[in-house]
């Protein structure tokens, strides 16, 4: 018996088709992670870099709301699954990518883990995950493959549906805000770290942020994104029923909305009276970081 020509060993090519600017569904997702994209995906994070950069920022925002059993639900390469087992968490790792997945649990098996890894589908996680957690982080701009209101949606409940009657989702997004209205300038400081590297905007309008990764070897790479603006993000959170949602500016309280790289928003489940919500509301944009 022959093996099948489309096994997941392939080396295979992105297929964008004649227009890749057309190319906007969320189904995409998982051909845009071919094999040689993600054996490449650590030289784009460089894990030390990152690690520098980020400081012990999630594991404080975990530990600070007692927080035990975390579900990654993005975990790619394996990055934040392996810092949180190390700093003491339980962590289920999750991501719609075989390629990734392998690649993350390999990434722990080297530092002496053994990551307990799920392919699931966020539209349908409680149907492949099971349990309830403390906290569901969804990094690496991840949330931004979804291009559907009805996706966005029906994953955010899905992640509240995952998390225990007090539990909290952390969840980032770059700063499309700045990018849409004042163009592309990164820092290239807290989340792409890795030197000799590029991850720049390649076509951009309200519906499609289309980016380029271009390698030290030579080899360029592609993924077609949905810019979610800020508040719109925080908006469908509230309205999925996260009361509490505190939005920081590449990790700090304060800062001017076309600064940060990235939004990383911290949203909790904790039920509160009506009117004691609002209070807890914080998007700390307008000062100076």
């Amino acid at each position: 018996m022959t093996a099948p020509n489309d096994s997941l060993l392939d080396y295979k090519p992105q297929d964008y088709g004649h227009d890749p600017t057309e190319v906007r569904h969320t189904d995409k997702y998982t051909d845009e992670y071919v094999r040689g994209f993600v054996e490449k995906w650590d030289e784009l994070i460089d894990w030390d870099q990152r690690w520098e950069a980020e400081g012990d920022f999630f594991i404080e925002q975990l530990r600070s709301r007692g927080v035990k059993r975390v579900l990654d639900v993005a975990t790619g390469t394996g990055f934040h699954s392996a810092r949180l087992i190390e700093a003491g968490f339980d962590v289920v790792s999750a991501d719609g990518s075989p390629y990734m997945l392998a690649r993350a649990f390999e990434n722990g098996r080297r530092r002496g883990h053994v990551l307990r890894t799920v392919q699931a589908d966020w539209r349908w996680l409680n149907r492949d995950v099971y349990g309830r957690f403390d906290a569901v982080i969804c990094l690496g701009n991840s949330f931004t493959h979804l291009f559907s209101e009805r996706d966005r949606r029906k994953t955010l409940a899905e992640f509240y549906s995952a998390l225990v009657h007090d539990g909290v989702l952390i969840l980032d997004q770059r700063n499309y805000d700045s990018i849409l209205d004042n163009g592309f300038s990164s820092k290239h400081k807290y989340y792409y770290c890795g030197e000799k590297v590029s991850a720049e905007p390649e076509h951009m309008d309200e519906g499609l942020a289309r980016f380029q990764y271009a390698f030290a070897d030579g080899s360029v790479y592609h993924l077609n994104m949905f810019p979610l603006r800020k508040e719109y993000t925080r908006g469908l959170m509230r309205e999925v029923g996260f009361q509490s949602i505190e939005t920081y500016g590449d990790f700090m309280e304060t800062y001017h909305d076309d600064h940060p790289d990235f939004f990383v928003h911290v949203a909790s489940k904790l039920y509160e009276k009506d009117g004691e919500g609002d209070a807890a509301d914080s998007d700390s944009s307008g000062g100076q970081a």
